[in-house]
């Protein structure tokens, strides 16, 4: 299974590279002579700023939610014990059974 984390390095990455081919094709010498270049390059290291942060801010909003989704589950299981108790042996027995009728 995929962390949430090891999603978000990959993306990151991708993007990382997807910028670095933008970077070199917009850094040809070929195109200096091209006023809009420029402005293009602006924008670009503008958007790249603004997604970097979005993302950052995404990825900490999600594992604050894993946090906070770790503990609430942590206090049921305080508060609750035997239900949890009850819920693990129903789902083992099922699987059990389940893997008897192969």
């Amino acid at each position: 299974m995929t962390s949430i984390s090891d999603t978000v390095s990959s993306t990151q990455n991708e993007l990382e590279r997807l910028v670095g081919d933008l970077r070199s094709l917009l850094s040809s010498k070929d195109l200096d002579s091209i006023p809009q270049i420029k402005q293009l390059r602006q924008r670009l290291d503008d958007g790249i700023e603004s997604v970097r942060d979005t993302t950052v801010r995404a990825a900490q909003e999600a594992a604050n939610q894993a946090r906070e989704a770790a503990r609430a589950a942590d206090r049921y299981a305080h508060d609750e014990p035997w239900r949890v108790a009850t819920a693990a042996v129903a789902v083992g027995a099922l699987v059990g059974f389940l893997l008897a009728r192969r």
